[in-house]
Order: C-alpha cells, then structure tokens, then sequence
C-alpha cells in the first residue's frame, strides 16, 4: 500500500489535520499521529504488515476511503476509467442551444465577438431550423435513454429570440413529457430583456433557473458591460430581476477583471437588499477569458484511535451543471476572498474546489449554434473550423475529423502526479485555445486550488474567526 497522489492536507490550528481525497472526496479530520503515519508508509519506513492494532485499524479506514491505494499504477487506471466513465454516461442529456449570436451588449472581453458580423446579418435560429434541433433532440432521447435532460438557452442573448426559445421549450417538453424523462431548463441571460412574461411562460415548460452577469457594482458593471449604445445596463437589469422574484431561481454571475476586484464586496451589499435576494441560489465569481492574439458542515474530530471518514461536504453545482472556465492568473490570489465575502452576506456560492471535468469532456454534451452547426462547448460556438458536427446528418461529415479531435482531449495528461487532477482534468479548454492557442494544453491553476481546499478544511473543521486564514 502507498498514500494516495490524490491526498491533500491541511493542518488546523488546534494542531490536528484536515485530509482530503480529491478521488474519492473523502474528508477527514485526524491527530497528527496519523499524518505521522502515512508519510512513514510513503517513506518506507513502516510496512503494512507490520503495525500495532490502533495503527493498523487506521490503515484499514484510510485504505477504505482512497488514502491508501494498492499502487500508483492501479490509482491511474482508476483515475482513466472514471474519466471514460464521465465521458460515456447517458443518464443524462445536456444541449445548450445559441439561439442568436447576436447582443445587445458590447462587452470588450466576449470571446464571442460579432464573428465577422453577427448582429449585422442576423445570424438569428429560424423556427424552421429550431424545428430541426428539436428532432435531432429527440432522435438522441431514442438513442440515449436518459432520464433528465439539461436544456440551456444561451447566445449571443438568447432572448433577442423568443420565437426560437418558446418554440423548442414546448416540443422538448412535450418530448420529455412522453418518454418520462425529467426535463430542466436554464436561461442565461444579460437580463436586460428578462421580465415577468417570459419567466411565466418557461416555468411550466421545466424552468429550472435563470443565469444573470454583473461585474461588480454598477460603476464597475456599467464599464465592462454596456449597451451598443454606449449606456449603462446595471440598474434595469436589477430592476428586472425584482419583477421576477419568486417565480424561478436566480444565479448570479461575475467576470473578474483586475481593475474592478474591488467593486464586488459593494456588489454583494447591494445584492443583499434586493427583493430577489431570496431568490437567489448561488452566486459565482469566474475570471474572464482573453483572446491573446497568436494563441459546509462541521466535520468530527478524529483522533487515531478512532479515525472514521467525514462526509463530503455540501457544495453548489455549476451553473447548468456545467463547470466554471478559469483562466486568468491573477485572479487565483482573490477568488477564494471573493468566496468568504459571498457567504458573508448570505449567498450560496462553489466551493472552488469541487469542479469536476468540464462539460467539453462528455459525449453526450451538445452545443448547438444558430444554424444547427454542432460545437464541443459554447465558447467555440460561431468558429466553423472548430465545429464537431450538425444537427442534419448529410452536413455533419465535414466535421467528423473535428469531432475525433475534441474527443481524445485529455489535458490532464500533462498534469503530471498534481493532486487536483480528479476535481480539475486539466482545466479549460475554451481557455487554453484562446490564451495559449493550444487547446490540448492544460490551464493550471493549482493556486486557487490551493486557497479553496484552506477554505474549505476550515469551513469544514467550524474553524472561524482570526483563525481563518
């Protein structure tokens, strides 16, 4: 037996040790006896086969929760076949669906610019293309067998078309609805064209959430995301999450810049006041993306004699079930702080630590752009070059070599022994093709990784006050 390469620790100020298994997700608050004892099975120092009982029962409970593995080779295999697993699952089906490419907004960081015109051309999904996602949808339902479906509506602003929206919520919900299958719709939105009206038609038809984005408060968001025009967005789009308050859940999102971290403490403030406050089911702060050109609960003591595993603790999903894009390097130092003063007022937010492989690395994952072309993820969607197929079969052969492509992404490849592997495969992909123009690279950021799991051994241990780092 050897220690995991999985394990991390962190030590707590009463002088005992939070472990944690990123493989397994094991949790663990133990004596320092038995951190004593593992780095003495990983130095060779003491066998297995040759421990006291009160040792050996802590080596029983350790090799039970992943701690302990029969060999670094047999954890890799483990490791590859979970992957294989998470790619291949068809429990669940999850199309996110670009009804336009079009904005009304002129954000300077989108990723997804106009692509040579978007907005000019009307690069809008026509009902009768929406007719053909549907049945492409339904063709994979017959296929597949799942038993929920994850449908998100996102562009471009997709409420620039509701024709498109309304038309393939009431197909798919019906589809949905004749097979048994559990159906949730998400929506995310800049929220300026949000209302009441729309919420009301969506909830009957599976509405599971609405996404909205504010970077900061409203000097900071006003900046970073205006309208065409030039005017600020911040007060009409609260004012529009007010009139929905109560009639379906509300995420709040934030794209991080450096030059406006410190607007996001006023923006939680205001967050708080709001008549939706209540409404609101998690908060998450994400760094943005850029283009470069050319590229919760207490856990038990655990002392050794009595050492017994802790269970994972509560975290929230991404948004859309989805995993968070993470790619700017400063950002690692102030994510964790922007957590902390998230639940400080109140708001449920991601651990950071429990992240999971990207959606790009399920197979059974769809991103569907306004003409029916098939991309791996959203942050492709309008670049033809990358796209991975299309809804009709005859135009999806010219992407079948993309598609081959996408599918053997394995980043985590050249991640080497890093212990966040299980919670992280290698990063973002859409990050690593526009930062470093390569998307089989991985993007590290074990920093950050290692700010939350210091959150999350103290949040978990009930460690408060001028003890938290």
């Amino acid at each position: 037996m050897r220690p995991s390469i999985f394990n991390v620790r962190v030590p707590l100020p009463d002088g005992e040790v939070f472990l944690m298994n990123t493989f397994t997700d094991a949790q663990l608050r133990v004596s320092a006896d038995v951190v004593v004892l593992l780095d003495a099975i990983a130095e060779g120092r003491v066998g297995t086969d040759a421990l006291d009982p009160e040792s050996r029962a802590a080596v029983d409970t350790l090799a039970e929760h992943g701690f302990l593995v029969p060999s670094r080779e047999a954890e890799r295999a483990d490791l590859e076949r979970r992957f294989d697993q998470f790619r291949d699952d068809t429990s669940q089906l999850r199309v996110t669906v670009l009804t336009t490419l079009q904005c009304n907004f002129a954000c300077g960081y989108c990723v997804q610019g106009d692509h040579a015109g978007a907005n000019a051309g009307g690069r809008r999904m026509s009902l009768e293309t929406a007719a053909r996602v549907a049945g492409w949808v339904e063709e994979q339902m017959v296929r597949l067998r799942p038993r929920s479906f994850v449908l998100t509506f996102f562009g471009g602003e997709p409420l620039l078309n509701l024709p498109a929206t309304y038309a393939l919520a009431e197909r798919l919900w019906a589809a949905c609805t004749a097979r048994g299958v559990r159906l949730l719709v998400n929506v995310i939105t800049n929220g300026l064209l949000l209302t009441p009206e729309v919420v009301d038609r969506l909830v009957p038809l599976g509405l599971n959430g609405i996404k909205v984005t504010l970077d900061g408060d409203r000097e900071a968001h006003d900046r970073a995301r205006p309208l065409r025009g030039g005017q600020g967005t911040f007060d009409r789009i609260l004012n529009n999450l007010s009139r929905i308050a109560g009639r379906c859940a509300i995420t709040i999102g934030g794209n991080v810049e450096a030059d406006a971290i410190d607007r996001y403490p006023a923006l939680l403030a205001l967050l708080r006041e709001q008549p939706f406050a209540g409404s609101v089911t998690k908060v998450s702060f994400k760094p943005v993306i850029r283009n470069t050109p050319g590229a919760a609960r207490q856990a038990p003591v655990i002392p050794l004699a009595g050492l017994r595993a802790g269970g994972p603790a509560t975290t929230a999903a991404a948004p859309a079930g989805g995993s968070p894009c993470d790619a700017c390097h400063f950002v690692d130092d102030h994510l964790d702080d922007l957590r902390e003063e998230t639940r400080r007022h109140g708001f449920p937010t991601p651990d950071g630590l429990h992240q999971g492989p990207c959606e790009i690395h399920r197979q059974h994952a769809y991103t569907i752009g306004p003409d029916g072309t098939l991309y791996a993820c959203p942050g492709f969607a309008g670049e033809s070059a990358l796209a991975v197929g299309h809804v009709e079969a005859d135009r999806a052969v010219a992407h079948e070599a993309t598609a081959r492509r996408f599918a053997r992404l394995t980043p985590w490849d050249r991640c080497g022994d890093c212990e966040f592997i299980p919670v992280c495969a290698g990063g973002c992909v859409v990050a690593s093709h526009h930062e470093r123009g390569d998307m089989t690279a991985p993007t590290c950021h074990k920093r950050a990784f290692d700010s939350a799991l210091v959150s999350l051994a103290y949040e978990t241990a009930g460690v408060q006050g001028d003890s938290h780092p």
